[in-house]
This record gives structure tokens, sequence and C-alpha cells, in this order.
């Protein structure tokens, strides 16, 4: 099985010149020529942005929604009282409540890719930061995770949000697609992905803003971009 999948590998390099910072065109046309599964792989992307998130002044984090979604169906989680969770359940969330949820998480029960909450409830939420903080499940306003408009943030959670967050080496990583979308959508969906990028750049942030970026397959190797180009999608 390893010998095969290396030969797949080095089939699909030879498709890539690794010495060339493809223009977003090039790399989105490129993208469709690396399938190599059998499932709908997803589009990602990897950023490495000359930010240091130990200062609290160059955190990057924020969300998106994407124009086309990410073909993901996302479970939604809901911390909710009354009215609010009504209004949760009428947007289409898969799970609303409070105290039960908890004990859910708790239990190991972990059965959703994004959580919401009304303010009022982020006290609960409290018990069990430490299990969904580590799995960047835990709410925050930054992301429009903790709203009183908890219809409009499960239909952007449904409808293709993304958030993203640089960790520790200043990297980011997204999906932001499939391969099976038109490849005018994968670049609509990445372009308005780097506009969200680009705004969150930290005032404090000196010299050039986003040193890597690459695009990929699930099981594909990268693409590297024109990082020039990159800064430049506003």
């Amino acid at each position: 099985m390893a010998k095969k999948m290396s030969k797949r590998r080095e089939a699909l390099l030879k498709k890539i010149d690794p010495t060339k910072k493809y223009s977003v065109d090039e790399a989105m046309a490129t993208l469709k020529d690396l399938k190599s599964a059998k499932f709908d792989e997803t589009v990602e992307v990897a950023l490495n942005l000359n930010v240091d998130p130990r200062h609290a002044d160059q955190m990057v984090r924020g969300s998106v929604v994407l124009p086309h979604g990410t073909g993901k169906d996302v479970r939604v989680a809901v911390f909710a009282k009354d009215a609010k969770a009504d209004e949760a359940k009428a947007a289409g969330a898969d799970l609303v409540g409070s105290d039960e949820l908890i004990e859910q998480i708790q239990a190991g029960n972990i059965d959703f890719d994004t959580v919401i909450s009304t303010p009022d409830m982020m006290g609960v939420l409290g018990k069990v930061a430490r299990i969904l903080g580590p799995k960047g499940l835990m709410p925050n306003p930054k992301t429009g995770t903790v709203t009183m408009d908890v219809a409009k943030a499960v239909k952007n959670a449904k409808g293709g949000q993304v958030n993203f967050r640089v960790d520790k080496k200043g990297n980011i990583h997204a999906g932001i697609g499939k391969v099976s979308f038109d490849t005018d959508k994968i670049k609509e969906n990445f372009n308005t992905f780097m506009e969200a990028i680009n705004k969150a750049k930290p005032a404090s942030a000196k010299g050039r803003y986003i040193t890597n970026a690459a695009v990929s397959l699930t099981m594909s190797p990268s693409v590297t971009l024109d990082t020039a180009e990159v800064m430049d999608i506003k």
C-alpha cells in the first residue's frame, strides 16, 4: 500500500514546478489536475504570516463566510435558552440546550463542528472550556459565535463560515471548498478568504505580512503561490 501511495505522489509531484510561484489563476487550474482520491477532496489554504501571536496586538483571528460555502455538512451546537433556543432550532441548529449539552461534552460526546452561544451562557460553557478550547470549538465574539443573533450565526455556520486563527508559529490553515467546485467558485472562495486575512493584518505587524502561501488538496502536494499577488487581494 505504501509503495502505491508513493507512486501516486510521485506522479502528482511531476505536475507541479517546485521552483515556481504560481499566480492564483494558475494555481486554481493546477489543483483540478491534482485530483487523485476516490472522495471529493478539500481545497486547503496554508499561510505563514510575519506576526508574533505571543503579543496580543499581533494575534490574527476572525471569520469569513465564503460565497460558495465549504462543501462540508456542518453540525452546529447552540447554547441558548427560551426564545433564543427556539430561534436557533428554527434556523437549523443540530443541537440546542444548556446543562444537558454540557453533560454530553463532559461525557466525551462531541458530535458537532461549531459551537455558538448567547453571551449569558458563556459562564456555563466555562465548565467545558478545557475540552472545547484545544479543539478550537470555544465560542468567541471575534468569530461571531458569541452573539444574541443566534439565527444569523447558525445560518453563517451552515452556509460556509470559516473561522481562522494564527498558531504559535504564525501559520493559518483552512478548507475553502471542494475540488468538485467549478474553478471560478474555488477562486472566489479563495479571494474572499484572503480579503479577510489581509483585513485582519495587525497594525503592529512590520515587514512582509504573508511570507508563504500555498494551496493543495487533501491528498496532494502543495502549490506555492505568489505572495505579492495574494497580499494584493482586498
